[in-house]
């Protein structure tokens, strides 16, 4: 019948069925992606409402790594609902409050708005983090603000050898600043600032972690005093100027627990007695609890304080996983007061940013691998 029609009215007819299916094919597209949207729309709120916090940590990339990082920020942590970035900045940010303090990989204020964008775009909170009190040296090297300032050493009789190794007499694993210090938070908080202001943040994360060096004897300020009320009167200094901004403070929270009582050792727990300092400390300071050999269960401890709590894991698939479910059986078994501390989990990496990234792209591993802990976590989280 089609072909017994005149030229013009079977060409019209063509065009016609032509635009049918033109208009069909767009409109199963965009019901196809509508139902896409929504169904991701719906997994990430599932999510947020058991797990709030799906974080990585990670130390900043330099200049020359930072397409990659980006890349990594587009191409797997949103699609893995990954909601919050800790950014280990320390000193790799071209500082203008203090330029002496700027170390020589340091990003640029336009760099950073590029990973600023990279994660608003992926609906990632970043958390910015410079070590604050404790790890002012590693082995035999000092760190920025020491070199630059060394009125603010803890310890200053106590130099680190140039053959440093673990133990030693003096007990010296990183130095510290002195937090009695009458000017040491003039030049700390100036770049806490600038820091969250670059990357337009509402949490900073202070570390504080494995802080051997506090009241120490050599110090004519802080020598005697107690350990503990020392570490909460700095914890609780940061808070309140972070406060001011309308923005939080993160930490580790090993200092926060008794290395004897517990059986953790002095590195995941304290053993000079700063361990009273989590009844003293702010209740709204969050607390990341690592543990990476074991999955110790101490983050009911501090939620049973009244903190909010998420637990770190770093290089074992396996620890990470049961931690995960850890973590959801804290929540389920917990009163509705209690259940809302337990906020969910941090994978957290300690290679340079770009020894992870070449790490990753390798592939599947077996045994300890940070790059398919990362892989094993996130998709455990995503199966909740």
């Amino acid at each position: 019948m089609i072909n017994a029609m005149p030229s013009s009215k079977r060409n019209h007819l063509c065009y016609l069925l032509l635009l049918v299916l033109i208009v069909s094919g767009l409109c199963f597209n965009s019901a196809y992606a509508a139902t896409s949207f929504t169904d991701t729309t719906r997994k990430v709120q599932r999510l947020d409402t058991v797990m709030s916090v799906r974080g990585f940590a990670i130390g900043a990339p330099r200049p020359k790594g930072l397409d990659d990082f980006i890349k990594f920020i587009n191409q797997e942590l949103g699609p893995r609902h990954v909601n919050t970035l800790i950014l280990r900045i320390d000193y790799a940010y071209q500082f203008k409050s203090h330029p002496e303090l700027v170390d020589s990989f340091a990003l640029s204020k336009n760099e950073v708005k590029r990973i600023v964008k990279a994660c608003r775009d992926n609906k990632i909170a970043i958390v910015c983090q410079i070590n604050l009190l404790g790890h002012q040296s590693w082995a035999n090297k000092v760190g920025k603000l020491l070199k630059a300032y060394p009125q603010f050493d803890e310890t200053p009789n106590i130099i680190p050898p140039a053959n440093y190794k673990w133990p030693n007499a003096d007990s010296l694993y990183c130095k510290s600043y002195c937090p009695l210090h009458p000017d040491v938070h003039k030049v700390v908080f100036d770049v806490v600032d600038e820091i969250c202001d670059a990357f337009e943040t509402k949490a900073f994360h202070a570390g504080m972690d494995e802080v051997f060096y506090i009241g120490h004897q050599q110090c004519p300020r802080c020598g005697g005093k107690d350990k503990a009320a020392l570490y909460a009167g700095e914890v609780k200094k940061i808070r309140d100027h972070l406060a001011e901004k309308g923005r939080s403070l993160w930490i580790w929270g090993d200092r926060l627990l008794d290395a004897r009582l517990t059986g953790l050792g002095i590195w995941e727990a304290s053993m000079n007695n700063t361990d009273r300092a989590i009844d003293m400390i702010p209740k709204d300071v969050f607390i990341c609890d690592w543990h990476y050999d074991r999955p110790d269960q101490t983050a009911v401890l501090f939620a049973l304080k009244g903190l909010d709590v998420a637990t770190c894991t770093w290089r074992s698939p396996q620890i990470a996983v049961q931690q995960t479910e850890d973590m959801m059986r804290f929540r389920k078994n917990s009163t509705p007061e209690m259940k809302d501390h337990f906020k969910g989990m941090i994978l957290t990496i300690w290679s340079r940013n770009d020894q992870f990234l070449d790490e990753f792209k390798q592939g599947k591993s077996e045994g300890l691998s940070q790059a398919e802990t990362f892989r094993q976590l996130f998709t455990k989280v995503n199966s909740l």
